[in-house]
């Protein structure tokens, strides 16, 4: 996947790389995608429920992320995807002290059921599915400067990819089953108080629509992104964050990528985004940069058919 009240791990997972778990492309059987990117989102102004505010003791909340992402052609319709970040949070005001470390290692298998070509048009039904875990022992009780909500995951999500001559549009929705979180402590309250240090996490609904243009050398593309969190409860007045709050996002993020011409399979991508609109959430913008190689294994695996025949 996919924490700035929560949507860290959303934020830099939805638009790292082309060939991802959220878009139309596929990689080929026996390419190999590998790259790193890396961003900062950060806010100022965050809703507590539906009311918008800022916090003097907190300042500025900032988070910076390194990704690094794969993506395994196993035919050319069906791919192996992961991704792991590496996180770091910080306040510019207050006392707590940002967090670092790697956050959850996610792992989809995306499979393009169903394509049909129409003369310069092509229509695409994919189906993707993926689990993630954490993969270090960080707290999801110190939002909003945890690095994520420690919880594992399970996402299925459906996609229609239609493309007409270099203009193309995809839409998809997904849902995401949570397991619940394990907190340092045997109370907390939420809407009532809880004598356990298990915590019931709500799942959640993911909503995807982008637009633009695709060629061999550059994709530009405009996208748009609803996270919906189905349960929870709001965020208490004056009160921290806390992990299994009702957190919705809606995003509007700008993606380019441009494969080069100078080295084959070398491609460099940049994304920029903002929220347009939340609850329990940060206001947050914040721009990614990367870049990713191509390696087919196909000519290691003819080399090898021929030195052995």
């Amino acid at each position: 996947m996919k924490n700035l009240l929560y949507i860290i791990s959303f934020f830099i997972s939805s638009n790292s790389f082309a060939q991802t778990d959220i878009d139309g492309l596929m990689m080929e059987k026996n390419l190999f995608c590998v790259g790193v990117t890396a961003g900062k989102t950060s806010w100022k102004n965050y809703w507590e429920g539906t009311f918008k505010r800022e916090n003097l003791n907190l300042g500025k909340v900032s988070t910076s992320n390194i990704m690094v992402n794969g993506n395994y052609g196993i035919t050319n319709r069906l791919n192996i995807i992961a991704m792991l970040p590496y996180i770091k949070t910080r306040a510019s005001a207050g006392q707590l002290a940002g967090q670092k470390g790697f956050q959850d290692v996610s792992v989809f298998v995306k499979w393009s059921g169903y394509e049909k070509q129409f003369k310069k048009s092509i229509l695409k039904a994919i189906v993707i599915a993926g689990v993630s875990t954490p993969v270090s022992n960080y707290t999801p009780d110190l939002l909003p400067l945890s690095i994520g909500t420690h919880n594992q995951a399970a996402t299925l999500r459906v996609m229609l990819d239609f493309q007409q001559g270099s203009w193309f549009g995809t839409v998809s929705g997904s849902y995401i089953f949570r397991n619940n979180v394990k907190l340092d402590r045997n109370t907390y309250y939420t809407d009532r108080i809880h004598y356990t240090n298990e915590v019931a996490m709500p799942d959640v609904s993911n909503y995807n629509i982008r637009a633009g243009y695709r060629s061999e050398t550059w994709i530009i593309e405009a996208i748009a992104n609803k996270w919906v969190t189905n349960g929870g409860f709001d965020i208490t007045k004056n009160n921290m964050p806390f992990v299994s709050n009702k957190m919705n996002t809606t995003t509007i993020t700008l993606h380019l990528k441009y494969e080069t011409k100078f080295v084959n399979g070398l491609s460099f991508i940049a994304d920029g985004l903002t929220t347009v609109a939340g609850r329990n959430a940060g206001q947050a913008s914040g721009f990614n940069a990367g870049a990713f190689y191509i390696m087919n294994f196909a000519r290691k695996i003819k080399t090898a058919e021929t030195h052995s025949n």
